[in-house]
Parts: structure tokens; sequence; C-alpha cells
């Protein structure tokens, strides 16, 4: 794996990324490291981290690792993502990690893993479109 803390590439900070609050720690050779901190205007009505936040992060790190393999823009779309929440989040943060799974010239195959410490939130699998 060659990562690096250099993420000015690959679109690194979108508007909605902003928004969410989202930090692209690593990314490169396709994978990719991404922590989302819980605040008050992520929580469902449980209090809880809300599954919508936690699937753009999710599509978020994928597509951050899945643009690593291309020419330092983007270079793919999400075309489908299945994801299994495990357990709820009432506080703190949560690591997304994103690989590469399959890189074809028109898909690709990335999953990621979500942690919040060593206990894990969701796991996920994706296609994304060679654009």
């Amino acid at each position: 794996m060659n990562m690096t803390d250099n993420t000015d590439n690959v679109g690194a900070s979108s508007a909605f990324s902003r928004l969410l609050g989202l930090e692209i720690l690593q990314v490169g050779g396709g994978e990719a490291r991404v922590r989302l901190t819980l605040t008050d205007e992520l929580r469902n009505l449980h209090g809880k981290l809300h599954g919508g936040a936690l699937f753009s992060l999710i599509d978020t790190a994928m597509g951050q690792a899945s643009h690593s393999l291309g020419d330092g823009g983007p270079s793919s779309v999400t075309l489908e993502c299945k994801i299994n929440y495990i357990r709820p989040v009432s506080e703190g943060s949560v690591l997304c990690h994103a690989k590469v799974l399959h890189a074809g010239r028109r898909t690709q195959v990335v999953e990621a893993e979500v942690l919040q410490g060593d206990k894990l939130v969701a796991k996920a699998q994706g296609t994304f479109a060679c654009v």
C-alpha cells in the first residue's frame, strides 16, 4: 500500500464533504482513509449517527480509493453500493478504510469498513464506473 497524507489531488474536498465535516486522511494506491466526527447535525431521531451520513462517508472513501488509481482527477462514479450497518454510533468519530478490489477498464469493485476504535460499525461494497 502506498498511501499519502497529501490529499490535495483527487478532488479531496467537495462542498458536500465539507458540509459533513469529512476529513480525508490518506489516499493512494487504490486505498483511502476518511474520518467523520459525530456532531448534533448528523444525529438521527434516536440521537445516533444518521445512516445517510455514514453512507456519505463510505461513498466518499470508496470514491477516493477509486480515483487514486486514475490520473489525479475524478475518474469514476458510483454505480451501486450495498452497506451492512452493524452497530450504532452515539459519540466520537469513526474511520472508514476503503480499498479497490478489482480495477477493470470499465468498472471497479471497492470495499470499505467503518470502525470506531476496534469495533466494526459498517461494512460496504460498491461498483464504480470508470469515466
